[in-house]
């Protein structure tokens, strides 16, 4: 759609309708290309996505709803990730604004419905942001915060977030109990999820004292799941399962004690994996061999050879 047939956005906070008609009196002040604001450049995109939602909008968006975005917000979430890893600016710049477009697209959907609308998700952001953070926006007469440390400032965020969990209990409004692992989300991928349950599980003191202690523990679950292997008893196989996962959830809290964000380990690791493989297939393809005509051994001497060789 040309940028002149757009109109212009009205407050972030409104629940009205656009209209999308371009012979409009909107159109004489449509949105400019050129707005230079960050806040323009908002009501833009918001403008945009009332628009493409219109009567007479595009027909792919109006059909959508909560559940159909759910794989596009997961699949911006990943490319913004490797846009992250990737270290070029232009990229992440690139799937930031997808990633934008998915939370104002939610948002449209939940406004048409009468719930809320982007502005009101801004304004929650920022009270809480605000709230947490009263070392920075409530300051003593010296300016002082009182705290020095990003671990002081996480231990202030867990109080806060408590104190807010025990006043939400006491509303009239019935509410579902918060807890401290309640706002977890189980849709995270496996290994996120138990590393960030184990970091709030720490806020409050529930965690091994050293990163020995996480190995030794590591070491006990390993033999746990070789006696499983090697039992050939009923059940072995789902004992295995429930033992490889405690195995996983100690190696999870083994990165978070050594500061590591083990998904992002994970995935340099595999990323590592793929680049020595497809090395090593290529190796293999180019001497007219094929891997179905190798030995183990054979390949074991490939991969060594790959790893020994500089990185292009």
């Amino acid at each position: 759609m040309p940028e002149s047939t757009l109109p212009p956005a009205p407050s972030l906070g409104s629940h009205r309708s656009i209209s999308t008609d371009a012979s409009s009196d909107a159109t004489s002040d449509a949105i400019p290309g050129s707005a230079t604001s960050t806040g323009a450049r908002f009501e833009r995109l918001v403008a945009i996505m009332r628009t493409l939602r219109a009567p007479d909008g595009c027909p792919w968006d109006r059909e959508q709803t909560h559940a159909s975005l759910r794989p596009f917000v997961l699949e911006e979430t990943y490319e913004v990730l490797d846009a992250i890893d990737s270290g070029d600016p232009e990229q992440l710049r690139e799937e930031l604004g997808d990633y934008l477009f998915e939370a104002v697209f939610l948002a449209r959907l939940s406004e048409e419905a009468g719930d809320f609308a982007i502005g009101d998700a801004i304004d929650a952001v920022c009270d809480k942001l605000v709230r947490r953070h009263p070392h920075v926006f409530e300051r003593d007469a010296e300016g002082a915060s009182g705290l020095q440390t990003s671990t002081q400032v996480l231990e202030q965020w867990e109080t806060l977030k408590a104190r807010e969990r025990a006043l939400a209990g006491r509303t009239a409004v019935p509410v579902k109990a918060k807890t401290t692992l309640s706002g977890v989300p189980r849709t995270l991928p496996a290994l996120l999820r138990a590393y960030e349950v184990s970091t709030r599980a720490a806020t409050v003191g529930f965690d091994w004292q050293r990163p020995a202690d996480v190995i030794a523990k590591m070491e006990e679950e390993v033999r746990e799941v070789r006696v499983e292997i090697e039992s050939t008893a009923a059940g072995s196989r789902e004992r295995a399962e429930e033992e490889m996962g405690d195995l996983l959830f100690t190696i999870a809290n083994l990165s978070r004690k050594l500061g590591i964000e083990p998904e992002a380990a994970l995935r340099r690791a595999t990323d590592k994996f793929t680049r020595r493989f497809d090395a090593m297939e290529r190796r293999i393809l180019t001497s007219s061999r094929t891997f179905a005509g190798l030995t183990l051994d054979d390949m074991e001497a490939e991969w060594a050879q790959v790893k020994a060789d500089p990185p292009a």
